[in-house]
């Protein structure tokens, strides 16, 4: 595999990782990657959160956590 054609930029080739910013009632913060970005606008820094956490769901998108959620309780998989 080549390089060729990727950019030189400095920092154009750095990989940011970034969790779920949501704290837990004990004061950590969730271990869970944080897939689901969210800012106002370019000039505000990205915040991050997982699934679960990510506070812009649709209803849709809530519920189907919430069927998901209820069946890991009852020990069934659903994907």
């Amino acid at each position: 595999m080549s390089i060729e054609g990727h950019s030189s930029a400095p920092g154009a080739n750095v990989i940011v990782e970034h969790y779920c910013e949501h704290r837990l009632a004990d004061g950590t913060g969730c271990r869970e990657w944080g897939g689901w970005g969210s800012s106002p606008s370019p000039a505000v820094p990205t915040r991050w959160w997982c699934f679960e956490h990510f506070p812009h769901k649709s209803y849709e998108q809530e519920q189907a956590l919430r069927r998901k959620l209820e069946a890991a309780e009852g020990g069934k998989i659903i994907q």
